[in-house]
């Protein structure tokens, strides 16, 4: 295009006859000397006809030089700049819209011929590009040897963990055995141990069983015959099965087993599991002898039993005993003092040192060393097979990818740019996604993630798409199209939004540059041309 410019104020200097409005490539058709024919074929005049301010064919091809046609165009000749069509609505309009001015012949409208200047700066324009475009090539071209370099490497190191992940998958699963292998005495001698520990709690908790029976049975045998009668379980009303407040003689009956009294090993096997959770004993309770600790168990003490607070009748109950107290004290040989209140059995021990089991023998600790030894060498070489897998995957999809046809594009793999306005920062880490954040602080919200390359079929590289980011309220998925454009520096250059929720972004790179045409001549060489 520079080239062209810098002829064309040679060609045009050799004037070519034609009516006004009329472009060099179309002055065949206007012959003076012949009739004219519409450029539509919808009608033939006379040559006389032709820009006579009348408008004779539908087309308007006969009033190229005024504006008598709606639909006609004049030519802007403009030599020393670009030519241009205007419409002929605009000739001798009183506006200047050929740099020129020959479109206003006729207006009393005086243009200056600024077309020498437009062209001038217009060829300073092309220069600055074709330079831009040369040194873009130019490092293009490196850009083009570092990834056949990179790409040399990638496929050696792809080779080189190729061959080490099959001797790593050896040693996962010899590992995976000896790991195995391990667990198994760890397994049987933690099973033992809580095997131990759960059969020592059950005896544990029988002999508890046993003697808070024994205890409740010495209490309800209040005549000391060896054994418990309907009458004497009746002095525990708590022990009511009906909600009346008593405990009547049928219920007491029905608790001993249809008996009217039951010995001790009868009362211990069958009555005493029926009774216990209502049962409140008579006094408060001694000491409870600790029970024999096991061996494998550390020495504990048991704590002592916590009674139920009172409820509001238990309350009122001491109060009036109390009263009766004092009347005891003041008269003499009045009845005697009745008996404490009934209090709860005494409770187990908390569950933090019922439940909780015992440190392991040295034997068993030794094995559960060994298999978490086997353990953690058995995942850290899982680990380091995952993190050799995953970096095989990345240099395949990274060696197989589509760059460009030399791969010039593939340095911007691992970039990210950006790129402030206003409101937002947008960020664009090529073949991976599109971003906007808010200046002011938040979330960021994804434009799109690599879809494909985008550019026309001739271009298919000057164009990437990025496509399924974050879906817009009541609205489509936002997408992203970037534009690839010529450039020494990479920079992302401009982010629009044409149409909602589909976003455009520019970005220059020297990949994009193409191969630049020879430079024009130097100035004063073949004016002839």
């Amino acid at each position: 295009m520079l080239l062209l410019l810098l002829l064309l104020p040679v060609c045009w200097a050799v004037e070519v006859k034609r009516p006004r409005g009329v472009s060099l490539t179309n002055h065949h058709f206007y012959d003076e000397s012949k009739p004219f024919t519409c450029l539509d074929g919808s009608a033939t005049i006379s040559f006389d006809q032709v820009n006579d301010d009348y408008c004779d064919c539908k087309d308007g091809s006969d009033e190229p030089g005024t504006a008598a046609c709606p639909n006609g165009s004049f030519h802007c000749t403009n030599t020393g700049y670009k030519p241009l069509y205007i419409p002929s609505r605009w000739v001798n309009d009183g506006v200047c819209d050929c740099c020129d001015g020959t479109d206003e012949y006729n207006s009393g409208t005086v243009c200056e011929n600024t077309c020498k200047e437009k062209g001038r700066k217009e060829r300073e324009t092309l220069q600055q590009m074709a330079e831009v475009t040369r040194e873009g090539f130019r490092l293009k071209k490196i850009l083009i040897e570092d990834w056949k370099k990179a790409r040399e490497e990638k496929q050696k190191k792809l080779l080189e963990l190729q061959d080490g992940k099959k001797s790593l998958e050896d040693q996962v699963e010899m590992l995976r055995t000896v790991k195995e292998e391990a667990e198994k005495p760890e397994k049987e001698a933690k099973d033992q141990h809580r095997k131990l520990w759960e059969e020592q709690q059950a005896a544990s908790k029988a002999q508890r069983e046993q003697e808070l029976a024994a205890d409740a049975f010495q209490e309800l045998d209040d005549d000391m015959d060896g054994a418990v009668s309907v009458t004497e379980l009746q002095t525990h009303p708590e022990l009511d099965t009906d909600g009346d407040g008593a405990l009547s003689e049928g219920e007491a009956q029905a608790l001993l087993g249809g008996d009217a009294q039951t010995d001790a090993a009868a009362f211990r096997d069958r009555v005493w599991a029926a009774i216990r959770d209502k049962y409140r004993s008579e006094v408060l309770p001694t000491e409870q002898p600790v029970p024999s600790t096991p061996e494998l168990m550390e020495p504990e003490e048991e704590q002592p039993p916590v009674p139920l607070p009172p409820t509001e009748d238990e309350e009122d109950e001491e109060e009036e005993e109390e009263e009766d107290e004092e009347e005891d004290t003041q008269g003499q040989g009045e009845q005697p003092k009745e008996a404490p209140p009934p209090l709860v059995p005494p409770q187990a021990a908390s569950p933090s040192e019922e439940d909780t089991m015992p440190p392991y023998d040295e034997q068993t600790q030794a094995f559960i060393n060994a298999a978490q030894e086997a353990r953690s060498k058995f995942e850290e070489a899982e680990r380091s097979l995952r993190e050799m897998e995953e970096s095989i995957r990345n240099l395949e999809q990274e060696i197989s990818f589509d760059f460009g046809p030399d791969g010039e594009f593939a340095y911007l793999y691992s970039q990210c740019y950006e790129l402030a306005t206003n409101e937002y920062v947008y960020r664009l880490c090529p073949f991976k996604l599109v971003s906007q954040k808010p200046k002011l602080g938040g979330s960021p919200t994804n434009l799109g993630t690599w879809g494909s390359w985008a550019g026309p079929e001739h271009d298919k590289f000057s164009a990437m798409k990025y496509e399924q980011g974050t879906g817009c309220w009541q609205g489509p998925n936002r997408s992203t199209t970037v534009r690839l454009l010529c450039g020494k520096e990479t920079a992302v250059t401009s982010t629009t939004e044409p149409s909602r929720c589909e976003y455009l972004m520019e970005l220059t790179t020297p990949a994009a540059c193409p191969e630049p045409p020879p430079e024009p001549p130097a100035d004063g060489d073949h004016d002839e041309l």
